[in-house]
């Protein structure tokens, strides 16, 4: 992990800020270099139901499953670089969609949400049965959080399921994260372009489901911790946004992880303040922190102009196969 410890910015790539919508938008790979997915419909054990995308490998190879971020999918840039990094190496590559982020509206009333562990589980679990190789697991931001969750609930019994975690830009403090994002140049840039896809699909679970939640106070919402507040918060048993944010954050229960796990953070990262990024003493003895100066959120590009973001997943597998 030494590469991504000492890594820096190209020199024309200057700020977090540059260094999360550059990756996001431009750098290599384009989504027109993702894989050629299977695709599975795996049925929830509430009657619901997941999408899982898989690049299928040799038998007896091992599998990483990959956890993507808030609204994501497994066609965006860093999903394809992992994806190519899995298949480098020979290992079979499986995203499960999130509820409702597969391209089709979930059924069930509910989506999801950082804290979301029971789901993480049934999924490795589910995959561990199919598995006959080890099973690896990454989380990239929100999908990086929830995965450290798990890891935290399951405690001694998680190795019986996963090898190794890692989780890359999660934001582990939501009480910190939170507020980032909804003010200043975060606010114009990621609150509207994550509301601009969540209240609609909030609205068609509202169709769904009529009077399932305040429909007229979400349609005003304008930051995230509103939406929270009126959606992801009450369909998911939480009393509030703030009651969501301590109990799904993943900082306060480090120290509660029985399996290796990576925690890669850039400091610089705009969406997940520096200041709320755990020490050593908060991570216990089975954390790997990685807390670079450079990065952004998701970003950590390399290589000439345009640049690219295979570096990061390349490191990740790496201390993944390594651990």
């Amino acid at each position: 992990m030494s590469a991504m410890r000492n890594y820096r910015a190209p020199w024309w790539l200057p700020g977090g800020q540059l260094q999360t919508l550059w990756p996001a938008l431009i750098a290599r790979p384009a989504l027109a270099c993702s894989p050629a997915y299977a695709r599975e419909r795996w049925r929830a054990p509430d009657g619901d139901f997941i999408d899982v995308d898989h690049v299928p490998a040799a038998a007896g190879a091992p599998w990483l499953v990959l956890f993507h971020g808030l609204e994501s999918s497994s066609t965006s840039r860093y999903a394809v670089a992992f994806a190519q990094a899995a298949r480098g190496r020979g290992w079979n590559f499986v995203v499960p969609h999130f509820r409702g982020c597969s391209g089709e509206l979930n059924l069930a009333p509910r989506s999801y949400h950082s804290g979301d562990f029971d789901e993480i589980g049934w999924v490795l679990g589910r995959v561990r049965q199919t598995a006959g190789a080890p099973v690896l697991a990454a989380g990239v931001s929100l999908g990086g959080n929830v995965l450290l969750r798990w890891a935290e609930e399951a405690g001694n019994t998680a190795a019986a399921t996963v090898r190794a975690v890692a989780a890359i830009s999660a934001p582990l403090d939501l009480t910190a994260a939170g507020p980032a994002i909804d003010r200043g140049l975060n606010r114009l840039i990621y609150a509207r372009m994550f509301l601009a896809t969540m209240k609609p699909r909030a609205l068609a679970k509202w169709q769904q489901h009529p009077g399932l939640f305040d429909r007229e106070r979400l349609i005003a919402a304008r930051t995230l911790h509103e939406f929270d507040e009126c959606f992801t918060a009450p369909l998911h048993g939480f009393a509030s946004a703030d009651d969501y944010k301590r109990r799904a954050s993943s900082k306060p229960h480090l120290k509660a992880i029985r399996v290796p796990a990576l925690v890669l953070n850039a400091r610089n990262d705009p969406l997940v303040p520096g200041s709320s990024l755990p020490g050593p003493h908060e991570a216990g003895a089975y954390v790997t922190l990685c807390q670079p100066h450079d990065g952004g959120h998701v970003g950590f590009v390399s290589g000439r102009f345009p640049g690219h973001v295979r570096a990061m997943p390349q490191a990740v597998c790496d201390w993944l196969a390594a651990a």
